[in-house]
């Protein structure tokens, strides 16, 4: 077999070993997939309300970036409305999708460390995906554009090897357009783009005997593929006349939205949320670190060390745009994690199978899946068995509204018409998403509002202007920190034009206090009125005077 093939294809021991670690990976798919099914009905959170909303929005023949203002790229989107169109317009639909995307995933991570490291390694990688994605503290049940981007740009990494093995055009063009795919759905996953077009040049260059033809055309094929989705997004947002919003929001409000944290800041953050999600599978990230470690003992696995390493770096450079480190973006670090947690429970394999140890090659992935999930499930026991959906939302998120969206959706829909238009003052647009009610404004992030960027003031009076033309049949303040994310130096306009708006044109009809995780205050009609909130999470429901 040639030197510049980039498996080994040698099976460390007999088939029965593919066979049992295939087994332990379906074993695990249908473990993880139970606790997913009994999750589904997890309120939505107000990323995925997003998401939802403005795939409802697609749905509607809404353009993107005219009914919803953001700096997301479209696919995402795209795939939310292609589940929704499946399984229907509810956030059961949306978890469902997930978990058909996520187990999709897990064989991906399969295929990947079978590929470069035989099927124990590969079996080693997906157990720990599929674990680690489900965790709590990466919000691993909640739709995020992660979960997606990684599906997509796993699948383009296991094309593009085929590719380099095959030296097949139709393979290479394939998995580019999926990488590509993956950018459109969130921009930082332009470093998995980036990360594999060099990849695929390094062993171009490696090829012997070497051709400057064919690898100009090798390279050629994988960045038009890694384009094109993203052409294809700009062709069809040119032709919906949006494309100076596009623009706007993906360029110009993008550039300000990444600069906004300090250096210093996002380091200290950086470190206190890697520790934070490390410690919450503790026995997955040592055996990742035994990996790590055994990639430059074993001669046949340092062959691999070019690309392990790379995709590490490059997996962990995805988690970093504006210094953010939120817990999900760490979703985007555990596939490569996962694989060094594979090559460590081949180190183990081997360790004690040249020791002739009772542990047979049979046996070692059996029993490493079962100390695995044992551990995992009883560091997050409550979580993964006994949580219900809603205390999932309440423990992972706090006091965000999350659950409670439902019921105030409900009240909206039961006292409005189809047709009728609603104003979140606040960032919950899943509201906007259960209620089936559009949205009086594009905003329905509030964030921009109140964040330290010049465009700030002229987003409020825009927003304004958008309620006061619609005149929403109802408006929802929200009166959560998380919701608003104010500074001592944020913009106050939009605060003090909704005080005055409300009182000359609305009547309260409804306040949700929440008191605490255990107490949630409901009143509505007559009962709202003069009512005082005991707590600072509070929202208000108000309808237009006639």
């Amino acid at each position: 077999m040639s030197e510049n093939k980039i498996s080994d294809n040698y099976q460390l021991g007999s088939k029965k070993v593919g066979y049992w670690s295939l087994a332990v990976v379906l074993a695990v798919i249908l473990f993880t997939s139970a606790i997913r099914i009994r999750l589904l009905d997890v309120p939505l959170e107000r990323d995925e309300g997003h998401y939802a909303y403005a795939a409802q929005l697609m749905l509607e023949a809404v353009p993107p970036y005219t009914g919803v203002y953001i700096h997301f790229l479209p696919g995402i989107y795209v795939v939310y409305a292609l589940i929704m169109t499946v399984f229907g317009q509810t956030h059961i639909a949306i978890h469902l999708g997930l978990l058909i995307v996520n187990c999709a995933t897990i064989l991906l991570m399969f295929l990947l460390g079978k590929k470069l490291f035989g099927p124990l390694a590969g079996a080693g990688a997906a157990v720990a995906f599929a674990l680690l994605s489900l965790g709590q503290r990466v919000q691993g049940v909640f739709a995020n554009t992660e979960h997606f981007v990684i599906f997509f740009a796993l699948a383009g990494i296991v094309l593009v090897f085929a590719a380099i093995d095959s030296r097949k055009y139709l393979f290479l063009l394939a998995g580019a357009v999926l990488l590509g795919s993956s950018f459109v759905i969130k921009q930082p996953s332009a470093s998995f783009i980036v990360f594999m077009g060099l990849y695929l040049l390094f062993c171009e260059l490696r090829r012997r005997p070497f051709a400057l033809k064919f690898f100009v055309a090798r390279g050629a094929v994988y960045l038009i593929g890694a384009l094109l989705p993203f052409a294809v997004i700009c062709a069809a947002l040119w032709a919906a006349g949006v494309f100076d919003r596009f623009v706007f929001w993906t360029f110009q409000y993008a550039r300000e939205y990444v600069s906004s944290v300090p250096f210093l800041v996002g380091i200290k953050l950086l470190k206190i949320k890697f520790i934070w999600i490390a410690v919450s599978a503790l026995l997955l990230w040592i055996l990742a670190c035994v990996g790590l470690i055994y990639l430059f003992i074993d001669r046949r696995i340092r062959r691999h060390c070019t690309f392990v390493l790379g995709f590490l770096l490059f997996s962990f450079l995805a988690t970093c745009p504006g210094l953010y480190f939120r817990p999900h973006y760490f979703v985007l670090l555990l596939p490569a994690v996962a694989l060094l947690a594979g090559i460590g429970a081949l180190g183990v394999q081997r360790f004690f199978a040249e020791r002739q140890s009772f542990m047979a090659p049979v046996a070692t992935p059996i029993v490493l899946a079962l100390v695995v999930l044992l551990y995992t499930m009883y560091q997050q026991n409550q979580y993964l068995f006994f949580m219900s959906p809603e205390q999932v939302s309440r423990t992972t998120y706090g006091l965000n509204p999350f659950p409670e969206s439902l019921q105030i959706a409900d009240y909206i829909k039961n006292n409005t018409d189809e047709d009728d238009r609603i104003a979140v003052i606040g960032s919950e647009p899943q509201i906007c998403f259960y209620s089936h009610r559009r949205s009086a404004t594009g905003y329905i992030f509030t964030y921009l509002l109140v964040e330290p960027h010049p465009y700030a003031l002229r987003m409020q009076q825009q927003m304004i202007e958008e309620v006061e033309k619609a005149s929403p049949e109802i408006m929802v303040f929200v009166n959560v920190h998380a919701s608003w994310l104010t500074r001592p130096n944020s913009e106050k306009l939009i605060f003090e034009w909704f005080q005055k708006y409300k009182m000359e044109n609305y009547k309260l009809v409804g306040v949700v206090d929440l008191v605490s995780a255990d107490q949630i205050i409901y009143l509505w009609g007559k009962d709202a009125l003069g009512y005082t909130p005991r707590s600072s999470y509070w929202l208000a429901v108000y309808t237009r005077i006639k």
